[in-house]
């Protein structure tokens, strides 16, 4: 549950907020209609986060259209993913925005303070897997996570990996991002004590079938604790990261 919620709650309990205005607040406008977008004011209610801004396919004015919807709804902290620069820097004319590059993520406002369980361990086989690992890292880092990076440890060579035992044997949730035959997550999966989160990449030689031969590699690992989330969907890695590291104990 989160913490808007369960400050209504407290004001209830109180008697700060009498019941029906209580009532008022958390069904007020679940949703908001600006024809091109329907936005979802209730997603922290129900999810325990703010809705996401997808990027991609929506042009900079329906993003400045969605951003001030969300900002009349108090929504100030907005995290926009696959977000190409031309239109970032039309976005900038009107909201001051921080722009990643690599992961093409935009983040008006601030991210979270780290309040998570432990750290979530990003790490990926390659230089060539880093913008998929950054939109992963950028994401769980908004929601408020401590990251560490450990980037280029891939299988080609392991002693690299080994290197940093000490961070995938301390962390909470690992992200392993890999191309090619995706093995690191396999690697990962059996020296870790926590759940991995695998991520197959576009990267790799003709018969890697632009991330399928990783996506299937990663699919068919024999170490447990390994899940798999869609080819270059850092985002979605992230995000389910940033689930895991603030379970709360459900009584």
């Amino acid at each position: 549950m989160n913490s808007e919620l369960k400050q209504i709650l407290e004001q209830v309990q109180n008697k700060k907020l009498s019941v029906q205005d209580a009532i008022l607040k958390i069904k007020k406008k679940p949703f908001e209609d600006i024809d091109f977008a329907k936005i979802d004011l209730h997603r922290k209610f129900r999810k325990g986060t703010n809705e996401v801004i997808y990027g991609a396919g929506k042009t900079a004015e329906q993003i400045i259209g969605i951003i001030k919807t969300m900002i009349s709804n108090k929504q100030n902290n907005i995290l926009i993913t696959r977000l190409q620069e031309e239109k970032k820097k039309i976005i900038s004319k009107k909201y001051r925005i921080k722009y990643f590059r690599d992961a093409k993520i935009g983040i008006i406002g601030k991210t979270e303070i780290p309040d998570g369980a432990g750290t979530i361990v990003v790490a990926t086989g390659g230089t060539s897997d880093i913008p998929v690992a950054e939109e992963a890292a950028i994401t769980a880092e908004f929601f408020g996570n401590k990251i560490v990076r450990l980037y280029d440890v891939g299988v080609a060579g392991i002693h690299r990996l080994m290197a940093h035992i000490d961070d995938i044997m301390n962390a909470s949730v690992i992200i392993a991002i890999a191309g090619m035959e995706g093995a690191l997550a396999s690697v990962i999966g059996g020296l870790s004590d926590c759940p991995v989160i695998a991520v197959p990449t576009s990267v790799g030689y003709g018969a890697s079938f632009k991330g399928i031969s990783a996506l299937l590699s990663m699919l068919n690992s024999c170490s447990a604790g390994v899940s798999v989330v869609n080819i270059d969907n850092g985002f979605g890695a992230g995000y389910i990261a940033n689930m895991i590291n603030h379970m709360e104990t459900k009584k």
